[in-house]
């Protein structure tokens, strides 16, 4: 049986208007693929923001557990831990 943690995501600006304004959503869930999987139900607009259609992170959006990077640990399969913090950063260019 899945363990159940609080964690917390923190969404930048430009991620708010897909949640209602949330600047951070409780998600309880042991991995970062199983919350993904909630904000699919909760807010698939903002699912859709992070993930593609095949349901990796997309390539300009970093997932950050605490200061360390997904894509340096486990990426969709990373553990939570009570208390985490994901900070979803989307790549910001411009000219």
């Amino acid at each position: 049986m899945a363990r159940s943690l609080q964690t917390t995501f923190r969404l930048s600006s430009p991620l708010r208007d897909f949640c209602g304004g949330a600047a951070q959503l409780p998600v309880s869930a042991p991995t970062i693929r199983e919350a993904l999987r909630q904000i699919a139900v909760s807010h698939p607009e903002l699912y859709r923001s992070i993930c593609d259609e095949t349901g990796a992170v997309r390539r300009h959006v970093n997932l950050f557990i605490n200061s360390s990077n997904t894509r340096d640990l486990e990426g969709l399969d990373s553990e939570l831990a009570p208390g985490d913090v994901v900070t979803v950063l989307p790549a910001v260019s411009g000219g």
